[in-house]
């Protein structure tokens, strides 16, 4: 029993919805250090406050993956998080650009994401769900274009009200541009609108189909599907990582301490500690035999990742971490490098602003482009090979803009940026939907997520501070590391084994 093969249309059908959560992000993206500075946040510490976006995720995916996994009602097993997940994400578009105080707009960003995360989360899972692995590729790949062609327009719009419908760009001091605003009212309907297409114009297989599938998968392999209770780390294993990683946590916040070093460290502080604690927790569970819990069952199967996922752990650790980067500090950078202003209410910065809503524009569109070519390049050489091209173009791009200082030719590392970007939303998720079980595969989408969130912490943690004691401030050198971290993950692809790559090559040649 094999999964059928979906139309065109299907497919473009089960990925639309992509449009409208990435005019969601995109908006989040090219527009957050904006409101940040015009409420009075220094450049130093626009780091810290984007945290809310990457803690959010790390808690609500793989949550959401669990729940998804065993979800299963009138609207299926991932839509009905599509449907919710929307919902409240419009309303905090609804929220952030009115937001008159700091607290508010920080509150807004972690509302807005962690909607974005119950939305986003299963649409990874849905393709990995509904589609036979050789048409993988093609699910990740429109998923690639939609978020392509929603960020374009998420990026232009502010840039679009302002110079075709003469809408201010702005406003008095500690207050959102009228231009920022009406873009997230924009936004938040599109964005509410497309995934109620996707919700109402697709189906799922039932949970009974699923494990059909697996069990044929598995006969084809020889393999047998296993239950996995009893099974997973011992006990003793979870107890003692758990205490070292908890007393790590600790001394590096004692450091942080007594060193008198940024706050921002703290949070690497929490992140270690956390992990342990969360062993600890584990490992009492278990120990009580209390493990028919999705926290058990998260912890477990972070322990127990296929070997590809791990390898795949460090290409997005570096992949995400540049990103980053470039989301927090290409405003500022452009601003201060290319149109010599740091005032974020002077006419030069807003100008700056709106033109880097145009260059994510341009890597957003690119990368919709993109998204149709590599796949033909994997095809010819392979998925690993096209990936790291990619993320070469992507960190070539990212330097360009030290050495570029007309601010209109910025748009040439745009295009490297954009077949990196198109790469990074696909590629991956390609190759690991091939080496997880059916069953899980929510859970391991969620889990997956880990690797894109930790290195965005981590950035949040320590970028502000590396540019203060080693950089002067100077946004600019933020996408100087951010493109060292790209060419470091492009290295990294050719250490992982895609499992699926011989079957996906003899389909191809026969």
């Amino acid at each position: 029993m094999t999964k059928a093969r979906l139309s065109l249309f299907q497919i473009w059908n089960m990925c639309f919805g992509f449009f409208g959560i990435q005019i969601g992000f995109g908006l989040q993206n090219a527009n957050t250090s904006r409101i940040f500075q015009t409420l009075g946040v220094e450049i130093d510490h626009l780091a810290i406050l984007w945290i809310a976006a990457p803690a959010t995720g790390l808690l609500v995916q793989p949550i959401i993956g669990h729940l998804s996994d065993k979800t299963w009602g009138k609207l299926g097993r991932r839509r009905p998080y599509f449907f919710w997940g929307a919902i409240l994400t419009t309303a905090a578009l609804v929220l952030m650009p009115n937001s008159p105080t700091l607290w508010i707009a920080a509150s807004a960003l972690w509302i807005m994401d962690a909607s974005i995360n119950i939305t986003m989360e299963p649409f990874r899972a849905f393709v990995g769900d509904n589609l036979p692995d050789e048409q993988c590729s093609t699910g990740y790949a429109m998923q690639s274009f939609f978020i392509g062609i929603g960020a374009v327009l998420a990026s232009c719009l502010p840039w679009i009200l302002t110079n075709w419908l003469d809408v201010a760009n702005t406003a008095p001091a500690g207050q959102i541009p009228p231009s920022v605003r009406i873009a997230f009212y924009v936004g938040g309907a599109a964005l509410l609108a497309s995934v109620l297409w996707t919700v109402f114009s697709t189906r799922e297989y039932s949970p009974e189909q699923m494990a059909a599938f697996e069990a044929a998968e598995a006969a084809a392999k020889g393999e047998a599907v296993t239950a996995e209770a009893g099974l997973g780390r011992a006990v003793s294993a979870f107890l003692t990582g758990g205490a070292i990683w908890t007393i790590a946590g600790l001394a590096v916040a004692a450091g942080v301490y007594a060193a008198r070093l940024e706050k921002e460290l703290y949070v690497l502080a929490a992140l270690i500690g956390g992990f342990g604690l969360a062993q600890l927790v584990a490992g009492q569970l278990k120990r009580a035999g209390r493990t028919a819990n999705g926290f058990s069952e998260v912890v477990e199967d972070l322990f127990a990742m296929p070997a590809t996922m791990k390898q795949l752990a460090v290409v997005q650790f570096f992949s995400w971490f540049g990103l980053f980067a470039m989301w927090i500090y290409t405003t500022p950078a452009v601003a201060a490098f290319h149109y010599g202003a740091s005032d974020a209410t002077s006419a030069a910065y807003n100008a700056g602003a709106d033109w880097v809503g145009v260059l994510f524009g341009v890597y957003n569109g690119v990368a919709a482009l993109a998204a149709l070519l590599i796949p033909v390049i994997a095809r010819l050489f392979s998925r690993r090979v096209a990936h790291a091209l990619c993320l070469v173009l992507g960190g070539l791009g990212l330097l360009s803009f030290l050495v570029i200082r007309d601010p209109k030719l910025l748009v040439i590392g745009m295009v490297g940026v954009g077949f990196a970007w198109s790469s990074i939303l696909s590629s991956p998720y390609s190759i690991l939907s091939g080496s997880v079980p059916g069953r899980k595969m929510g859970v391991y989408m969620g889990i997956f997520n880990f690797f894109i969130v930790i290195p965005q912490l981590l950035a949040a943690t320590v970028l502000g501070l590396l540019l203060k004691t080693f950089f002067g401030g100077q946004a600019i050198y933020a996408l100087v590391l951010g493109a060292a971290s790209f060419l470091i993950a492009a290295v990294s692809v050719f250490a992982v084994n895609d499992p699926g790559e011989p079957k996906r090559l003899a389909k191809s040649l026969s």
